[in-house]
């Protein structure tokens, strides 16, 4: 079943983002669901790196999470107000109906930004989230979910504000970037796409997102290169790179030291999901596994767990059925 009560809008505020002075700036949301009356039934869900605020509802293209967001479904729209906003930088800034500023933006004089966008961190992007709470008059989130970089958004939110998000899910994620994005996907990102622009940049994440068995089940039927072309139709390289610098700053151990974050979850008594795919090349089982087995022993309730799929990274999007009752069971919770 598809989402219902889909609503969509544009979000215009006012911040520096990590700049020297403050800039307009335009992100466009999609909800689903209703906010009830005691307004607490709001859940954030938060996109990955080449994703859009379009997470579910049908619509011109199908939601990147059709499968969970919707009546019925694990993130249930019969119950749960989801909202989903744009990132700065959003990759598909090129596609009309993708609504982000970021450096391809036109500035208050209708100039391209460029070089001249200020380098925002995660810190900024929390602080606009934040922002489109009050807008939207929410005290609190009942829950902030994310797959790939949402994931890092919310984990984000766990440590930044745990008072205001006490259930969070993080998929296919990592407290921190660790040597695989630090020492060889970044590097290797910004190297591809001096030399092959926004396919060669598009053409390294898919294989990073797939692993080798995967991209060989997808493009077993399908050209690579073809598919390659459509996605960079609309997807801007100043954005791809943007992003990535800004993924490569994640750390939670520059908010608290981990002793810090859960002595303050427990207080608050946060709930942690974490979902980590064996095969990913992004973000190894190993970093999340270690730091979710110190959080239970600390007392934390952190719930961590581990699935098999040949599609790698992408399993987030597109093996729901693997993880869609543990998101169940944490929003129930």
């Amino acid at each position: 079943m598809t989402a219902t009560t889909t609503h969509t809008f544009t979000f215009e505020t006012t911040h520096a983002l990590g700049g020297p002075a403050p800039l307009p700036v335009r992100l466009q949301v999609e909800t689903y669901g209703t906010l009830n009356a005691a307004r607490d039934n709001a859940v954030l869900v938060c996109h990955y790196y080449t994703g859009t605020m379009h997470a579910a509802g049908g619509g011109h293209t199908p939601g990147w999470w059709d499968a969970l967001i919707g009546d019925d479904l694990a993130v249930d729209t019969r119950r749960y107000f989801v909202v989903c906003m744009n990132t700065p930088s959003n990759v598909q800034a090129l596609d009309p109906r993708v609504v982000t500023t970021g450096p391809d933006s036109p500035d208050v004089h209708g100039r391209r930004y460029g070089e001249r966008f200020p380098a925002w961190d995660l810190g900024d992007l929390f602080e606009l989230q934040c922002a489109l709470m009050r807008h939207l008059r929410v005290p609190a989130w009942h829950a902030v979910l994310g797959p790939s970089f949402g994931g890092i958004q919310a984990l984000q939110w766990a440590a930044r504000a745990p008072q205001l998000a006490p259930r969070v899910g993080a998929l296919v994620a990592s407290p921190y970037a660790g040597p695989v994005l630090q020492q060889a996907f970044l590097p290797t990102l910004w190297e591809v796409a001096r030399a092959g622009g926004v396919e060669g940049a598009l053409r390294l994440i898919s294989f990073y997102g797939l692993g080798a068995e995967g991209v060989r089940q997808w493009f077993e039927q399908e050209d690579f290169a073809a598919y390659v072309r459509a996605r960079g139709g609309a997807a801007s390289l100043a954005h791809i790179l943007d992003i990535g610098r800004v993924v490569g700053t994640h750390d939670l151990r520059c908010i608290a030291p981990p002793e810090a974050l859960f002595e303050r979850w427990r207080a608050h008594g946060t709930r942690l999901l974490s979902v980590n795919v064996l095969s990913d090349l992004f973000f190894p089982a190993s970093e999340m596994r270690a730091f979710a087995r110190a959080a239970a022993a600390a007392g934390v309730a952190h719930t961590h767990v581990e699935v098999d799929s040949d599609l790698g990274h992408l399993a987030c999007l597109h093996e729901p059925e693997k993880f869609a009752p543990h998101l169940r069971a944490l929003l129930s919770q």
